[in-house]
Parts: C-alpha cells; structure tokens; sequence
C-alpha cells in the first residue's frame, strides 16, 4: 500500500512521521484527537486548541488577559491598575505612597513617550518602596522594563522582568516581556520557556503568546535539525516501508521483478557469458538483492554499475538515487536523478519516474515550484504513464488545488482502470473538499464514493484506510474501527494501521490504556516506525508523562528521514522539554487527560 503522501514518501519521507506509510498524512492524522500535529507548536499546545475548539475559540492577537501595564496576577497594594503602564496611587506620605507616586509620575512620562524620565520615575520608586512589598516592587519593576522595551534595550527588559518574576512568579506580563526580549537577544531556549509559562498561565487562549511560542519552536527545531541531519547516520526504513513505497508506483521499471531479457545471460553457456554477467553486472545484482529484500546492499552494487558504465547504467543511477531518498540522502539523489532526467537517449519511463521522485523531493524542501515544474514536465515527455497523474493528483491536494488533482486522479484511473490506489485517494480528495466546504450533500456521495471503492477493489487496504479517516471525522467510530480491521486483515505488518487504531480508540472512547497498547503493538511489529514514537509522545505530553514522552520525541527523530521532518520533531521534543522546566520552576503544569 501506498503512502498517502507521495511528496514525502517518494522524497523518502517516513512511514509516519510525514507520510504515514498506510495512507493518512498527518494532518489529517491529527483530526483523531481533535488538534493540528503539523502546523504550531505541536504537543505542547494539544491540549490547549481542543479546549479552544470546544469552547467557541480564543482570544484575538491584539488581546491579553492581563493587557500591559494592568497589574500582575498578584495585584498592587493599592489596588491600582489601567493604562500602559501600572495606574496612580493615593496621596498619603508613607514610604510605599511616596513609592506609588513616583511611579504614577512614571507613567504620565511613559504615555507621553519621554521614556528616560519614566525610567528614573520608576527607578525612584524602586528605591523608596519597602522590600516586603513584593506585589508592588514587582510592578515598578515591570513599568521599567516597558519603558526599556520601548528603547530596546533588551538587556536591560530582561534584567528587570526577572526581578519582576523573582518576587511574583506568576506575573504574565512581566513572563511574556522577558520572552520576547530574549527573542530579541536571541536566547530561544530562555524565550521558550517563559512563553510556555505564559501559555499555561493563560489558559492558552492569547494568540500572542501562542504564535511566539510557535515562532520560536519552530526555530529551535530547525537550528537542531540542521546540525543533526548533517551529521547523521543514513538509516534504511522497514522492508514494510520500503514495499509500500515501491507500490505507489505501476510504470516504475526498476521496481519491476527482473525482466526476461535481464535474465536471458544467465540461460546461456554457465562457463562463459554468464559468469561475467553474475560478477560484472552491478545492477542485476541489486535487483536480486531487491527481490530477497537485502536492501542495504543495493547502493553498492548499483554503484558499480555506474562505475563500469555498464548496459544498465540509467536504471541503476534511478536505483541509487531512488535508495538515497530512501534513506534520507536527498544531497546524494539529486545528482543521479540529475543525470537520469538530462539522458535524452535513454528509456522514457525511466526520466518520468526520476522527474516524479525529483519533483517530491523538492516538495518535501518546500519548494513547490519546482516541484509542479518536475510533473509538468514529466507529464509532457511521457503523457501516457499513470504514475505521473497520480502523484501529480496527490501533490495538488497538498498544495490545496483539489479540483486539479481530481483531474490527474481521473487521468490516471483513464490510464489504468484497475487503479485502486488512485480512486481510494480521489474519493478522499472529493471528500475533503465536501468536508472542509460544509457541504453535506457532496459529504454522502463521497462516503458512498468510499462504499464503491471498496466492494470494487476489496483487497485495497488504502481505501479502507482513506475511508475509516472519513469515518472518524463523521463519528461513525464503529464503522471505522471495523475499516481498520480489515487493513489489518489484508496487512498485519503494517504498524501505522495500528497507530490509527490506537487514535481512533483516545477518540471515540477515550481508553488510554487501549490506544497505547495498540501503538506499542505499531513498534513491536516495526521498530523503525517513527509515526508510532512520535504519536506515543504526543499522548505521553496530554498524559502529563513528560520524560516519556521526550524518549518517544528522540525515538522519532533518529529516524526521522529529512530535514524537516526532524525538524518538526524536534519542536514537539522542546516544548514537552520546556514544561518540564517550567513545572520545576513554577509548578506549573496543563491539564492531563
């Protein structure tokens, strides 16, 4: 079975933590437990967005629960409050009113713009207010920040807002200022932090907050993605990954089993032709190691090939590149897609395929141009291979085109009429589309769309897939339980299949314990499967098992197979990361299932 991703699985995506491997990507994952795994900040804010949805949405992008310069969670002695910043005081003479004065002098200085005079306004009172005043000393200290901040001079917010936290450890305000200075003076891990405190404090119901927590995870991921990538060691996916990827594909020659005419050598004299065949032809090497699925040693001998310049040195170049992509070696692909692709002479299939698997790797640096441009032209050379539309289809749907791609799903089932995979994924394309539109009349003929596909194709494990998902969003949960079952049935060493199960339990009847028993079975049967690490740690955040669930997060990135898939990864590590800071520091912890 096929990844429902093809932009990420022929770019060697993993069998789940991108492109599932059993045909559900992940954003579509995601709707099993009610919140966007790939876009935000990830686990750290699960949680807080199904909360949200529940409730009618949060607050808007300019509003605060605490607008700056009201007073902290810990109010003032005096009760004050309004403006940017803290509000007036009384008139009596006493050491804290002499404090509050000069601190609402302060504040006429900051709204009139004249921030030097409001910064010794404030540092006045500082030094007049009693040290056991610690709600108020908090607020003068928090003002000064604000007009540091309005000087950028960053240094010196962050210096102040700390002083501000030390003495109420719970003021928002002062917590969100000292993050954003830190982004400003580029301490992510610091910023991070204090933003997830703010998060939590809020309800995460600030979009402010919520965005530059997302900002900055995304960020740190990236940072560490890079220099982790780089240095990594390339790690060949599950034979179960590696199969359902190949199937993704009909009119791919070297996926092919060996060809008659690739045979026929060995037919003739043992002692002569044949023997020179067996220990010179690199390429029908690796194509028997293929059929064995004695995959780590097809680079090599499809090297050799390439090096002798022997009779299959375009196919074996594709095969290369095509285990490159599979490992996660996009650097090392190009180049022998590059050559494949600029071989005028050679098989038409064989260019189609390279410019199909180029194009998804290009999809997956997020470089969509470029990518239509490879299928666009695969599409122009060799207009009769149904692998061009089908792929094509299932980029449109991810660059949202989805009329576009029930084109190409049509073509490709023109070209092919027993394509099961290309009308289980145009079903789906014409059912999001109803779904996303509220369209509820366009809903019912997609779901008996479903029926169809699979009374016609019952050995199609992807359209049960595809139709359980559909399922899942209607609440039908029984049905799809039972459409997992039989992808199941049809493919028992198929571990995502399982992780969709185990989320479709945590939905439909909130059982734990069932769902990660079922994700545990998704390991024991692949232990390369880093959509089922990467899954169990999202559950193991919402659980409140924080340590576990960052096991799980660098379970998933060691396998993750690019760049931005670790990337990704690595953001869900750092912010259950930075709740376990958070929770030392301050004791506070999100709600747990």
């Amino acid at each position: 079975m096929a990844a429902s991703k093809p932009v990420e699985a022929a770019a060697g995506g993993g069998s789940g933590g991108g492109g599932t491997g059993s045909g559900l990507p992940r954003w579509q994952v995601a709707l099993a437990v009610g919140a966007p795994l790939l876009i935000g900040a990830g686990a750290l804010y699960l949680w807080g967005r199904r909360r949200r949805a529940t409730r009618g949405g949060g607050k808007g992008a300019s509003e605060r629960k605490t607008p700056e310069g009201r007073a902290s969670p810990a109010p003032a002695a005096d009760g004050s409050g309004g403006g940017q910043p803290d509000g007036p005081g009384g008139d009596e003479m006493s050491p804290l009113d002499r404090a509050q004065a000069a601190k609402n002098k302060g504040n006429k200085y900051f709204k009139a713009g004249k921030y030097e005079q409001a910064i010794q306004c404030y540092t006045e009172a500082i030094s007049l207010c009693p040290s056991e005043k610690n709600a108020d000393l908090s607020t003068f200290y928090q003002n000064r920040a604000a007009a540091y901040e309005q000087l950028q001079k960053w240094k010196e917010v962050a210096q102040d807002c700390t002083k501000a936290v030390e003495l109420n450890p719970k003021y928002v305000k002062a917590l969100f200022r000292r993050a954003k200075a830190h982004e400003k003076l580029d301490n992510k891990k610091e910023c991070l932090e204090d933003v997830t405190a703010v998060c939590i404090l809020e309800g995460f119901q600030n979009q402010q907050s919520m965005l530059l927590a997302d900002k900055v995870l995304k960020l740190l991921g990236k940072e560490k993605a890079k220099e982790k990538y780089k240095n990594r060691e390339p790690l060949m996916p599950s034979p179960q990954f590696i199969k359902s990827y190949f199937s993704s594909f009909t009119d791919d020659i070297i996926s092919q089993p060996l060809l008659r005419g690739e045979k026929s050598d060995e037919d003739k004299d043992k002692e002569g032709e044949a023997s020179v065949v067996k220990e010179n032809c690199g390429y029908l090497k690796a194509k028997k190691y293929m059929e064995e699925e004695n995959y780590d040693k097809i680079i090599s001998e499809c090297t050799k090939e390439i090096e002798a310049k022997g009779k299959y040195m375009a196919e074996a170049l594709l095969l290369r590149a095509t285990f490159y992509l599979l490992i996660g070696n996009a650097n090392a692909a190009k180049p022998d897609l590059n050559q494949v692709i600029d071989m005028e002479d050679a098989n038409v299939k064989l260019r189609a395929n390279a410019l199909i698997k180029r194009g998804s790797m290009y999809m997956q640096q997020q470089q969509p141009m470029l990518s239509t441009q490879d299928f666009n032209m695969a599409a122009d050379i060799d207009p009769q291979n149904a692998d061009v539309y089908h792929h094509r289809g299932q980029l449109k749907i991810l660059l949202d085109q989805v009329e576009e791609a029930v084109e190409d799903f049509d073509e490709c089932i023109r070209l092919r009429p027993d394509s099961a995979l290309a009308q289980a994924q145009k079903c789906f394309a014409l059912y999001r589309q109803a779904y996303t539109g509220n369209n509820a009349l366009q809903v019912q003929a997609a779901m008996k769309g479903f029926e169809d596909v699979i009374k016609k194709f019952p050995r199609c494990a992807e359209g049960y897939a595809l139709y359980a998902q559909a399922l899942t969003d209607q609440q039908q949960f029984g049905k799809a339980d039972e459409m997992y079952d039989k992808c199941i049935d049809l493919e028992p060493d198929n571990a995502t299949t399982y992780v969709h199960k185990g989320l479709l339990q945590l939905q439909w009847k909130q059982d734990l314990d069932k769902g990660l028993e079922l994700i545990s079975k998704a390991i024991e049967i692949d232990n390369k499967c880093d959509f089922a690490y990467e899954t169990m740690g999202t559950i193991e955040v919402q659980r409140g098992n924080l340590d576990k669930a960052i096991e799980m997060f660098n379970k998933a990135i060691n396998l993750a197979k690019s760049e931005m898939e670790m990337a990704h990864l690595y953001s869900l590590c750092d912010a259950a990361y930075a709740q376990t800071e958070v929770a030392k520091k301050y004791g506070l912890k999100p709600p747990t299932l």
